[in-house]
């Protein structure tokens, strides 16, 4: 199993190093199928533009080289179905408004899970990797009404919320990290004790999180955040 994590952001000069890595993958297991192009499920949960978004998507990927989309497209308050993933060689779900996201797709999780484990990639793009953690975080801006990261990314919470996500891997995730001032609120999140750590994710980057040693690609840094008993550590590993 392979899970992808994309920090986030619009930069076709990298799409290809960003995105390569997973429809390879994915590509793979459609040769597998009998298929000559993967079947990739795009999911977007978006208010009003979620067709706009996974055209996006598909335009970013197939930077990558050739694949079949399967669209679906959620409105905010709608839960996806299984239908959306239903024989497919890869899953993508995009960015948008990280608490809706989770809520849209709880009722898929476990089939995700269950392919994921198969051997199925995923990707998650911005919201859609924040939620692929056990301990999700999705949003906020202060802890204890302090300030510790932009009220921009705050996902229209208030308080910096940890919840239970899809649970592709055991590591809180933190995306648009240096572009939004995201990895500040990591590292809040686990000096107060919220969370162990994570990894924050910066834009036109992936983590490619596998069976082996963990994978960076695209034009950023990954930052790893961890607790010790002098504090809160901060440390980046690159492509």
């Amino acid at each position: 199993m392979s899970v992808h994590l994309v920090g986030g952001g619009w930069t076709p000069e990298n799409d290809a190093a960003v995105f390569g890595p997973f429809l390879d993958e994915a590509t793979a297991r459609g040769v597998a199928s009998g298929r000559t192009q993967p079947r990739i499920a795009i999911i977007a949960v978006r208010d009003g533009d979620g067709d706009e978004h996974t055209e996006k998507l598909s335009s970013a990927l197939v930077a990558a080289g050739p694949f079949e989309p399967v669209r679906t497209s959620v409105a905010h308050g709608e839960l996806a179905e299984l239908l959306a993933i239903q024989d497919v060689d890869g899953i993508l779900v995009g960015g948008g408004l990280t608490p809706a996201y989770l809520d849209a797709i709880q009722p898929i999780a476990g089939e995700i899970r269950r392919q994921v484990a198969a051997g199925i990639p995923y990707l998650g793009f911005s919201a859609g990797a924040a939620i692929a953690a056990e301990r999700a975080l999705i949003g906020g801006w202060r802890i204890g009404g302090v300030e510790v990261s932009p009220e921009a990314g705050s996902e229209d919470l208030d308080e910096v919320t940890i919840v239970q996500g899809i649970g592709l891997l055991d590591v809180t995730v933190e995306v648009h990290a240096a572009q939004w001032g995201n990895l500040s609120r990591l590292i809040a999140a686990t000096e107060a004790g919220l969370i162990e750590g994570g990894l924050a994710i910066d834009e036109s980057t992936a983590l490619v999180v596998g069976e082996g040693a963990l994978n960076v690609v695209g034009a950023g840094s990954v930052w790893r955040v961890s607790q010790s008993d002098a504090g809160v550590l901060v440390g980046t590993f690159g492509a």
